[in-house]
């Protein structure tokens, strides 16, 4: 997977060296050589990942990156701080401001690769959900509420069969608040789904189990796919922490477990992890108001229209005939005009529910808008259409409507129009006019009645 990779550092050997291990795996480096031109290179190039040295004249690696998340335009580009080998308090407080990842100098071939390489996973899943949102809701940088979830603690499964080191680990973790089971206090692994976990742990190292095996288990499987994976990993065997990497593998850890890092790396996956699932959320909810009318919880115009397309091209293909009924709501105005608009959109609502409640799981409940509704009937002649929608129109005009909170009932009815389908050569347009012929036809003739119209 090729990227952009922006690597900041006022030294100009340092920034050579990355520049040459990157441009050898093919990556395309940008550089910059403090903190102002990082942050005008990251706004107008949009870098796939930024290497941040820390130590820097002026203006520090920490301000660098407290802008750039601060910033709209660049908060969704990871950084990763390159700080010396021994400094663990500028990790915490590089990701206190924002930092996904941190490499230490020197910087190891290995980890720096690895580190990318699971940056530029997460980043692709981030960057198609961002394009999905900002085609729904519109894209957005994380809000407090969303930091608030991103920061919570994680809950964490560690799988070892050195009992000691786990329990060691678990009580790392808890301390700093978050909640670690290991194999041993489970019995198993057979219930992780209902333990919620985030995170598993899994040891390479291992002599009772293939690590590997179970972390491609997990990759595979739908129920467990979105669990973030830490790899425990001997730095002597560097090729099977590679290819638990290529597996799915979210990050490594090398033993000795670094207390700090293992922190670190936690809260870095369960940012990750829940910043997808957030996203995700987002884009369901996109979708969900883009066909969805937001008062009446019924399909929209929109949704209507798509459907009405594909069931109507079935039934012209040779399958059953489509019905629809229009339906609006009699003396609406008056309803708004008497009671108020509140009672108005309390009158929708139940007309809603009961359309709901008298349909079949097949149809199609619209509201095209106003106080008309459309019911989309599959596989439906034209008399059984006519008997669902006086069914409707019973269930509207048999009991009262109560509004404004409750405190008083009155009473609603509905006139309807019926069509069907009469040949290929009908089209949405032509079946939708037959129907508001016929909810005129029923609006004249009295109100409060079902009418129908043949082609």
């Amino acid at each position: 997977m090729s990227a952009r990779i922006l690597v900041v550092d006022d030294i100009e050997a340092n920034r050579r060296v990355l520049k040459a291990k990157l441009e050898v795996q093919y990556y395309t480096v940008l550089q910059a050589a403090n903190g102002p031109r990082a942050l005008e290179i990251a706004k107008s190039e949009q870098p796939d990942i930024i290497l941040l040295d820390v130590m820097m004249p002026g203006m520090d690696g920490f301000e660098v990156c407290r802008r750039l998340k601060a910033d709209p335009a660049t908060s969704y580009i990871p950084v990763v701080m390159v700080t010396a080998l021994s400094d663990s308090e500028d990790r915490v407080r590089g990701l206190n401001v924002g930092a996904e990842d941190f490499l230490s100098k020197p910087v190891d071939d290995f980890a720096l690769m690895s580190r990318v390489g699971a940056l530029l996973r997460y980043n692709a899943v981030a960057s198609e959900l961002r394009q999905r949102q900002a085609s729904g809701l519109g894209a957005n940088a994380i809000d407090e509420l969303a930091k608030e979830e991103a920061d919570r603690p994680a809950r964490i499964f560690i799988v070892d069969d050195n009992a000691r080191a786990s329990s060691r680990l678990a009580d790392v973790l808890r301390d700093a608040g978050h909640t670690a089971v290991t194999l041993t206090e489970a019995g198993g692994m057979a219930d992780l789904s209902g333990l919620g976990v985030d995170i598993l742990i899994l040891s390479v190292t291992s002599k009772t189990f293939d690590a590997l095996k179970i972390c491609a288990h997990f990759k595979v499987s739908a129920a467990t796919r979105a669990i973030s994976i830490l790899l425990i990993c001997d730095p002597d065997d560097r090729e099977r922490a590679a290819k638990g990497l290529e597996i799915g593998a979210s990050d490594i850890i090398l033993s000795p477990v670094d207390k700090q890092e293992l922190l670190a790396r936690v809260r870095t996956q369960a940012r990750r992890s829940r910043y997808i699932e957030m996203l995700r959320r987002r884009v369901d909810k996109g979708l969900e108001l883009s066909v969805i009318d937001q008062l009446t919880g019924l399909y929209n115009r929109r949704y209507m229209m798509s459907q009405l397309h594909q069931l109507m091209q079935r039934s012209i293909m040779g399958g059953k005939p489509v019905s629809v009924m229009m339906a609006d709501i009699d003396h609406f105005k008056s309803v708004n005009d008497s009671y108020g608009h509140d009672a108005g959109d309390e009158v929708l609502q139940e007309v809603a529910n009961r359309l709901r409640e008298n349909v079949r799981p097949m149809d199609v409940v619209c509201r095209p808008g106003g106080e008309e509704f459309l019911v989309i009937m599959p596989d439906t002649e034209g008399d059984l259409a006519c008997a669902a929608a006086e069914r409707i129109r019973r269930a509207v005009a048999g009991e009262p409507f109560r509004v404004n909170g409750g405190e008083r009932d009155i009473s609603i009815t509905l006139s309807a129009g019926v069509s069907t389908i009469s040949g290929p050569n009908d089209t949405i347009s032509d079946l939708t006019k037959r129907a508001d012929t016929a909810l005129y036809q029923a609006k004249t003739a009295g109100r409060n009645r079902v009418e129908s119209v043949a082609a």
